[in-house]
């Protein structure tokens, strides 16, 4: 069951769909960033997978109440939205977990596309994120604040990917490693976007069900309070 909370910022309140585990806790959470659609019906079915696994998710809403299914608009919504206010909003969502009596402490970050972007940031520049996993994405490489990081990070990108081609991501993650970073990626035979359930033209079933698997495993390694 999904709940809708709103996270106080600078610049006015954010909503976030908030998911959770069954049993009093406390619990391990996750953050999710969303791809360049929005927070939508495929993030908050996320959510409610992590919960399923034992985790407190938090959905995050970086378009201010947007999101779209075009492809023109969602491009529209990414060149509008700002990483810096971004990273202030997953600030707000680390400090609304860290206050919350059913959390153990145990705080990751996900996202994807976009959001996956975000969560390399994330854990860059903001204290208290126990670990992150990145899909297909990166962030600007001002962002890219891997010295004194100790956050492990889990990346999952495609094989072939216009978008986020596999030798930038080689390069980011042997940076990440010469700092002294943690930094486990995986390649998968599935495009951009596998793990897109509701969209045939992306959802690749076997990258996604061995990314979800390492995840869940990764994430539970770093669940104790």
């Amino acid at each position: 069951m999904i709940e809708t909370v709103m996270l106080s910022t600078p610049n006015g309140p954010s909503m976030a769909s908030l998911a959770l585990p069954k049993g009093d806790g406390p619990h391990p959470a996750i953050i999710i960033c969303h791809e360049w659609w929005g927070l939508n019906d495929d993030m908050r079915r996320l959510a409610e997978r992590f919960a399923g696994e034992g985790f407190i998710a938090l959905a995050l809403d970086l378009y201010e109440g947007k999101s779209t299914a075009d492809p023109g608009e969602a491009m529209q919504l990414v060149m509008q939205m700002k990483t810096d206010q971004a990273l202030i909003t997953m600030e707000k969502a680390v400090a609304f977990l860290q206050g919350d009596a059913r959390c153990n402490g145990a705080i990751s970050i996900t996202g994807f596309c976009l959001g996956g972007a975000m969560a390399i940031a994330a854990v860059c520049n903001i204290p208290g994120i126990r670990s992150a996993v990145p899909f297909y994405g990166l962030p600007m490489p001002k962002y890219l604040k891997f010295a004194g990081l100790r956050a492990p990070i889990l990346g999952h990108f495609a094989q072939v990917d216009a978008h986020v081609p596999a030798e930038k991501v080689q390069t980011v993650v042997e940076q990440a490693r010469a700092a002294g970073v943690s930094f486990e990626c995986h390649f998968y035979t599935g495009g951009h976007g596998f793990m897109r359930k509701p969209d045939p033209q992306s959802y690749h079933e076997e990258s996604a069900r061995l990314a979800w698997d390492r995840t869940i495993a990764f994430l539970k390694n770093h669940a104790a309070a």
